[in-house]
This record gives structure tokens, sequence and C-alpha cells, in this order.
């Protein structure tokens, strides 16, 4: 097994919704290892499939429990309130304290195609709604106040590298066409 790079700030890939995975098969399952794989060797407590180039809604991530494998999730309901500081394995070095719902409900696939349903707080519920920023496009600094993205965004420009514009979605170079 291989890990993957692991798109960083500026990468236009993390600022994209991803699409459905509409058939979960081999390729997804293949897809999945290498994502947990590349996870634990960031590390990191989760990664989207987009962070490592895959626009498709799918995350992995690990509470410390063992990895698990979401696709096609959807948070269902949200409430209260919990300020936690934040990383990004997409903006390495970096955090911030970021509020966020305490507790949420959230709904997807297993790789078996097995509904997943789980209501979680504080903690794994944070991983969950972290991973599906990122599946809709939104990266950690856009949840920050005004003042701090804009000193988060100066630093990070700095960062940015080039990404490869031949294969849009990723999976072409992980798979072959």
């Amino acid at each position: 097994m291989s890990t993957l790079p692991i798109r960083l700030f500026g990468d236009p890939v993390l600022n994209q919704v991803t699409k459905e995975i509409t058939d979960i098969n081999g390729r997804v399952a293949a897809l999945a290892d290498m994502m947990i794989e590349t996870m634990y060797e960031a590390p990191g407590s989760g990664l989207a499939a987009n962070q490592v180039g895959v626009q498709r809604r799918m995350f992995v991530y690990d509470k410390g429990d063992g990895p698990v494998v979401v696709v096609n999730p959807e948070i269902r309901e949200s409430e209260g309130e919990w300020v936690f500081e934040e990383g990004c394995l997409s903006v390495p070095g970096l955090s911030w304290d970021i509020v966020r719902p305490n507790r949420i409900h959230l709904v997807g696939l297993d790789l078996d195609g097995n509904e997943i349903s789980i209501e979680t707080d504080e903690y794994e519920g944070r991983i969950f709604q972290h991973e599906m920023d990122h599946l809709n496009g939104i990266l950690l600094v856009e949840r920050l106040d005004e003042d701090q993205k804009k000193s988060a965004k100066k630093l990070l420009r700095k960062r940015a590298m080039s990404v490869p514009s031949d294969d849009p979605d990723g999976l072409s170079s992980l798979f072959g066409r």
C-alpha cells in the first residue's frame, strides 16, 4: 500500500464541492485503504478524498478506535456550541480555536453499502464537521473571523503550491483511465 500526497491550501481542488459516489466498488475500497494509510502517516485523525485530489464524497477517520470509512456522508442534525483548537492536514503547522456545533447526527454508507448513522458530540463530531467542510469545498480558514482569515490567507498564500490541471477529479492519476 502507498500513501498519497495531501493537497495544500491554494490547491483549487480543496475549494470545490465533491461529487457523490454512485458505485462502491474495488476502486473506492482501494482509495479508502490508501487514504487511511496517508492519514496515519501525516499524522491526522481524519482525511477527506479531495485532500488527496479525488473529487468524491468520502472521508476516513480514526478517533482512537480504529479506522472508519464514510461514503456520501451527510449531517442531518446539529446543536449546541463547542470551541476547540483545530488544525488541518491541508494547512500544516497552523491551528485556531474554531466554534462548531457540539452535537451532530451523521449518516452515510460504509464500504459494503450499508447505512451508517452516528449521533455524537465533541471530538468525533468535530472530525465529522471538519471533513464535511472539505467535501463541501470549505477550508478551515473560512471558519475564522475576518482579521484572522486575512492574516492566515496572507501567510498561506506564501506556502501555496501549484496543482496539475490535467486530472481535475484525481481518479485518473490514482487508477489510470
